[in-house]
């Protein structure tokens, strides 16, 4: 009965919710990204390694004495091109995505540790920039500006996918290519278009770690998000405003478990804690999943006049 207060404590604090926030940011970008991709029907498992990618491309641009905002334009044009290559091997090449994704996240992760390297060879401890501060508002709602942004990028992309012909087309590449070769589209165009895109959305969310929520880049610093954000694409079931649910509400795990290792962990070890986002994401996944309705053409190369 107390444990339970104690929960009910911590839910209702806006501490929390600030937390929550926080947390979700980077699964909210990359999630978008994802789902952008597989919503034009390629899988794009290189989001761990362009997050990796982003996350120092940012945070050097930065520390080389760009202002934030350029930081975030430079992750994102990195992002951009790392994903101009997994679109290339995998569209127009039509090469394994699954091989190909890991390429690009072995790529991207080894990249990024050799130009820090390269540039800061004798750095023993990572130098550290001036991050985006949390806005002047009250409560919950005192994020820093990349958390609105992806709050906001939520609904563009909403909008774009369901409200306009560009996402109409990017629909209709991954659902039917054939139809959409039918009605003049260039399926190889809307896709590699999609994917390029949805890769600079991953690099803001590796950017989101170096420039909002820590001040400095290290080793392993993505730690997996990537491989999340690929699960809430099937939570999701590639709806944007499902990707955000789906975000927050692993972000309110991980939060939660935080606090509780403070009030039980003399008593249970603190891996149990750790454990339990994972594990209810996995509850939640298979609950959702199994009613979620893939993209009919995802993972299935296109080749122009093929039936």
């Amino acid at each position: 009965m107390e444990l339970f207060q104690t929960i009910l404590d911590i839910l209702v604090s806006a501490a929390f919710w600030t937390a929550v926030l926080r947390i979700a940011t980077p699964y909210i970008l990359g999630t978008l990204g994802e789902l952008l991709c597989e919503r034009a029907g390629v899988l794009h498992l290189g989001i761990e390694g362009i997050m990796t990618m982003g996350a120092m491309a940012g945070w050097m641009a930065v520390y080389q004495g760009a202002d934030l905002w350029a930081g975030v334009l430079v992750a994102a044009l990195c992002g951009g091109l790392m994903g101009l290559l997994h679109a290339t091997l995998t569209v127009p090449l039509g090469l394994s995505q699954h091989v190909a994704g890991i390429g690009v996240t072995l790529l991207g992760t080894s990249l990024s540790y050799f130009v820090y390297r390269l540039v800061l060879p004798q750095a023993s401890t990572p130098p550290t920039i001036e991050p985006f501060q949390p806005l002047d508002l009250p409560g919950a709602l005192a994020q820093t500006p990349m958390t609105y942004m992806a709050l906001m990028l939520v609904a563009v992309v909403a909008y774009v996918l369901y409200r306009t012909p560009v996402g109409l087309a990017v629909r209709m590449v991954g659902e039917n290519p054939a139809a959409a070769e039918a009605q003049g589209l260039s399926v190889t165009a809307v896709r590699i278009g999609a994917v390029v895109a949805g890769s600079a959305l991953m690099a803001l969310a590796g950017a989101f770690l170096t420039l909002s929520a820590f001040n400095a880049f290290f080793f392993n610093m993505v730690n997996g998000r990537g491989w999340i954000c690929i699960a809430l694409v099937v939570f999701a079931s590639w709806r944007p405003g499902k990707a955000l649910l789906g975000a927050v509400l692993f972000a309110a795990f991980d939060a939660l478990q935080l606090r509780l290792q403070q009030v039980a962990g003399g008593v249970l070890p603190y891996q149990l804690f750790l454990m339990m986002p994972y594990l209810l994401s996995i509850l939640a996944l298979v609950l959702v999943a199994r009613r979620a309705s893939y993209p009919r053409a995802l993972m299935i190369p296109y080749r122009k006049g093929e039936r």
